[in-house]
């Protein structure tokens, strides 16, 4: 197995895993192994490998977007057309250890067997230790495409790319998600137009949404509920943007009855280049009359 090049953020260089000492090297081929072991899961569809082998936190995300969007869980976890990638076809660059978290650096042509002809890019892994198990804790793919000087200095061996924070795990595990007890009740999405300025959205206490500069639109964890629902938003200007641009925060219920649109529940909205709020709030309500437009008896 190919070696990759170890660069450790740690003072030593003892670690744990399934409750045995193992060396540099040693570790750099069982994260190795922890993906791929992970990515079988994915292929087979083997539930119970994919949970053992997903960090927690992760699995508690995948499982409350899953359960939000009112779709069986972990049935769902495996419907995606896109295939984890194979970095056994991939160069393998770094791996970087802090603490209890980790990343590996791979680059070649990613392929996520939707077809086409992938190019030289990257793949950065990134693992949690939870107890004496080191985990997959997420891949992202990074396309290279508008980086054709990058892309060349990687391919001659020029590895000063990977200096950037993005690049080096931080060592800290963030704090475990709260986990919805199951299917959201009725399926909800936050939408918002933001340009120059950074919006955060929290709904409900437990669906936290960050929106910087863009147009986008994201589910709400837990969905919305029978009766009162809370929306709380802060808004700041980003250096550099217009701050007379319009903004839009948007509630939307999404029918399961075929035929309905989504019905718009609550809107913070500035148009006339007024100043928005810094910090404000939305409630909207499901009443019976609305929960029948979402889902038939």
């Amino acid at each position: 197995m190919k070696q990759l090049i170890l660069l450790m953020a740690l003072a030593f260089s003892s670690f744990q895993a399934n409750g045995q000492a193992m060396d540099d090297n040693q570790l750099v081929v069982h994260l190795q192994q922890v993906y791929n072991t992970w990515r079988g899961a994915m292929v087979k569809k083997n539930a119970n490998l994919w949970q053992k082998y997903t960090s927690t936190n992760r699995l508690i995300n995948v499982r409350n977007r899953i359960w939000s969007e009112r779709n069986p869980f972990p049935q769902a976890v495996f419907a995606s057309p896109v295939a984890p990638p194979d970095i056994t076809k991939l160069k393998p660059l770094r791996v970087r250890v802090k603490g209890n978290t980790a990343k590996a650096i791979y680059f070649g042509k990613v392929d996520f067997g939707v077809g086409g002809q992938p190019t030289d890019n990257l793949f950065v892994i990134s693992y949690v230790l939870e107890g004496a198990i080191w985990k997959y804790d997420g891949g992202e793919f990074v396309n290279l495409d508008l980086l054709p000087k990058v892309r060349a200095e990687i391919a001659a061996g020029d590895y000063k790319f990977f200096d950037q924070a993005d690049f080096h795990p931080n060592g800290v595990v963030p704090p475990r998600p709260i986990a919805i007890p199951g299917p959201a009740k009725y399926i909800a999405k936050v939408y918002v137009f933001c340009p120059g300025r950074e919006v955060k959205v929290q709904v409900n206490r437990i669906s936290p949404h960050l929106f910087q500069n863009t147009k986008g639109a994201e589910i709400v964890i837990g969905g919305a509920r029978d009766g009162q629902n809370m929306v709380e938003f802060t808004v700041k200007d980003i250096p550099g943007g217009d701050p007379t641009a319009p903004i839009t925060i948007r509630i939307y219920l999404m029918s399961e009855i075929d035929g309905t649109k989504p019905i718009k529940i609550a809107q913070y909205q500035i148009e006339d280049g007024s100043k928005p709020k810094e910090l404000g709030a939305l409630n909207f309500n499901i009443t019976p009359g609305v929960a029948a437009k979402l889902r038939r008896p």
